[in-house]
């Protein structure tokens, strides 16, 4: 029920927020700043209470100082309570006259940045869209998207250079908390795809729970964007022909991956764990793709100083054995096993 109703509110973007501190904790300190200076300003006028005069009586009580202190730093000023002697002048203009302006400050500051708020974050929506390319867009901040997450940062891909589309707020949460830009909408419609300016990323992962949610937006995606890869998850294997003409470049069927990975580990599993290793990026040995280098161009397979495993040679991908593999060309890529450093795990919301 609550994702639904989450489901229901209009899209919009979230920028991960800058301040550690929360709003109402900064309208709080400042409150009591106020107040702290309001007080000040009683004990001093209360301190020189013979030195001012009262149209009412002739006595200044504590009551009359506290109202004459109100009434100065606001700037009402009735008149009705004024310092006659050179030492209450004196104070008002060294000292009460600092406080009403700092009184003064911290209420105009805090009204505009209350009012200013929108308009700042506004302009930095503005800035963000206008200096964003060739970004990655996550469908899906579950198990599946914050793995890919993971391994795309892994490779050096920055923070401010992925935006994640999902359809609960707590979940958009979360993902700023990382430091991600989130953008709450159901990203099988077209308009919350351009929120996300899915229209220039320079790919697409597809992590969403359901199989038909994710055919309808890989093919949203693909109309809005030609020319992005377009990476897919699905559960069931029989959906993976249909994600693919709806113009994934690739898919995944993770029922079926994590099926072969428990068979692998039944038959044998050490050959289970080094299959989990190298599909954990960031950890023990990784799967890298890279370009042929020039001391490696014209020489076999086996005499690169990486572990290789298959030659991407246009569209053809050639096995470590094939004879065509070798020798290397400079044009081609290659797939190896490197060892890989450690990686900074994500926060992680409660959700599949």
């Amino acid at each position: 029920m609550a994702r639904q109703a989450d489901e229901k509110t209009a899209p919009r973007v979230k920028l991960p927020r800058r301040e550690v501190e929360r709003p109402l904790r900064q309208v709080a300190k400042r409150l009591l700043m106020a107040i702290g200076v309001l007080f000040v300003t009683i004990l001093i006028v209360y301190a020189d209470r013979g030195g001012y005069h009262d149209n009412a009586d002739e006595s200044l009580d504590f009551l009359d100082a506290a109202y004459y202190a109100t009434v100065t730093l606001s700037t009402t000023g009735y008149g009705d309570i004024v310092p006659y002697s050179d030492s209450a002048r004196l104070a008002n203009i060294l000292l009460v006259t600092p406080l009403r302006v700092l009184f003064l400050i911290i209420l105009v500051g805090t009204t505009l940045e209350v009012l200013t708020e929108r308009t700042r974050e506004e302009f930095r929506l503005h800035r963000w869209r206008a200096t964003l390319r060739d970004h990655t867009v996550i469908v899906g901040f579950g198990t599946k998207g914050r793995s890919a997450i993971q391994t795309l940062c892994a490779t050096g891909l920055r923070k401010d250079h992925i935006v994640i589309v999902d359809p609960s707020s707590k979940v958009i949460e979360a993902a700023n908390a990382d430091g991600f830009v989130g953008v709450i909408g159901d990203a099988t419609r077209s308009d919350v795809l351009l929120r996300a300016e899915v229209q220039k990323a320079r790919q697409i992962v597809i992590a969403t729970q359901r199989d038909d949610t994710a055919v309808l937006v890989t093919l949203t995606a693909r109309q809005l964007n030609k020319g992005a890869k377009i990476v897919a998850a699905v559960r069931e294997e029989e959906n993976a022909p249909l994600l693919r003409q709806s113009g994934a470049d690739a898919v995944i069927t993770s029922a079926s991956a994590a099926g072969r990975l428990l068979g692998l580990s039944v038959l044998s599993p050490s050959a289970g764990t080094v299959m989990e290793d190298l599909i954990q990026q960031g950890s023990g040995l990784d799967l890298v793709e890279r370009p042929v280098t020039k001391a490696e161009a014209g020489k076999s397979v086996r005499e690169t100083k990486d572990l290789v495993v298959s030659v991407l040679r246009g569209h053809r991908l050639l096995g470590y054995d094939d004879p065509a593999a070798s020798p290397l060309q400079l044009t081609d890529r290659v797939i190896t096993i490197v060892r890989a450093a450690p990686v900074t795990p994500l926060t992680t919301p409660d959700q599949d």
